[in-house]
C-alpha cells in the first residue's frame, strides 16, 4: 500500500516510501501486538498507510512495563476484555513489525468519539492521536538502528521484513469509521469536530466508581514522563513517552538525510 501524506505537517519534498517509527519499549511492542491502538504525539501524523515500528535501544525497567500493562488492563476492562495476553518479551534495537495508520485526530475529538470503544477513547491523552489498525509482527525481529521521527526503512531490511510478517489478532478488533466513506484520507485533525458527543469519555470513571482506572492512568502518565526531557525532535507534551524518539548513528546516508530533515520540524 502506498503511503500518502496527511498534508497536515510540512515536510518539504521528503518522499515516504517505507516509513518507519522508532519507539521506546514497552510501547513499541504493545502497538505491534494490537493492544495499543493510539500512537500519541504532539504533532499530527505525516503519513497514512503502513508504518513500520522499531524498538529503541533502551531496556524498559519492570516498573514501566507493569505501569503500562496495568493501564491497558483497566481500559480494556471498560469494554469487557479481561484476559489480555501481553508480550512475553520486549526486545530492543529491533524492527518489530508494522501497523496501518488510517488517520490522525485531535485528542478532544477522540475522547468524544462515540463510534469507538470506551477504552480507545481513554488512550486520547496527547495533542494528536494516530489511529492504528491491522497490526502485524515479525516472526523474527530484525536487529537494526533507528532514527528520530518518521524515516524510510532501508530497502534490504524491507525486503526481509516483508517475508517475515504474520498477522496479529488484537484483543479487541477496532475499525475507525471514516467521516467520508468515499475518501480514505478523511480522518484528519478537525474532521470529527461536528457531531461528537458533548461529554467526553462518559464512562464509569466519570461517576467516580473506578479508582483503579484513575490510578492506572496516573501510573501510565508517570511512566511516560521519564522520556519527556530526553526526546529529540519536536517538543513533546502530555502522554508523549509512549512514542518518544531516539537518535542513533547509522552507516546509511539515506537515513542520515532523513534525520537531517526531522531536525527541522
Amino acid at each position: 500500500m502506498q503511503t500518502k501524506s496527511m498534508g497536515s505537517r510540512s515536510r518539504g519534498d521528503v518522499n515516504y516510501r517505507n516509513p518507519c517509527l522508532t519507539m521506546h519499549q514497552p510501547w513499541a511492542s504493545l502497538l505491534v501486538y494490537g493492544i495499543k491502538r493510539i500512537e500519541g504525539r504532539s504533532w499530527p501524523s505525516p503519513v497514512t498507510g503502513r508504518l513500520w515500528i522499531h524498538a529503541a535501544s533502551k531496556i524498559p525497567d519492570p516498573e514501566t512495563i507493569k505501569a503500562m500493562e496495568d493501564f491497558y488492563k483497566q481500559i480494556y476492562a471498560l469494554d469487557g476484555v479481561t484476559d489480555l495476553k501481553f508480550p512475553e518479551h520486549y526486545p530492543v534495537s529491533r524492527l518489530l513489525g508494522c501497523v496501518e495508520v488510517v488517520g490522525c485526530v485531535k485528542s478532544e475529538e477522540l475522547t468524544s468519539w462515540e463510534d469507538v470503544p470506551q477504552g480507545v477513547r481513554q488512550e486520547g491523552l496527547t495533542a494528536f492521536c494516530w489511529l492504528c489498525e491491522q497490526p502485524q509482527k515479525l516472526l523474527v525481529p530484525f536487529e537494526m538502528r533507528g532514527c528520530q521521527g518518521v524515516y524510510n526503512l532501508e530497502k534490504r531490511i524491507l525486503e526481509g521484513a516483508l517475508r517475515g510478517l504474520c498477522p496479529v489478532e488484537p484483543p479487541l478488533q477496532v475499525k475507525f469509521p471514516l467521516p467520508d466513506p468515499r475518501n480514505p484520507l478523511s480522518l484528519k485533525p478537525g474532521s470529527l469536530v461536528r457531531g461528537l458527543k458533548n461529554d467526553p469519555i462518559k464512562t464509569k470513571t466519570d461517576e467516580g466508581s473506578s479508582p483503579n482506572l484513575a490510578a492506572a492512568i496516573a501510573g501510565a502518565k508517570a511512566a511516560a514522563t521519564q522520556f519527556s526531557k530526553k526526546s529529540y525532535g519536536p517538543p513533546t507534551t502530555g502522554f508523549q513517552g509512549q512514542g518518544s524518539r531516539t537518535r542513533s548513528n547509522t552507516n546509511e546516508s539515506a537515513q542520515r538525510l532523513e534525520t537531517k530533515h526531522e531536525q527541522r520540524w
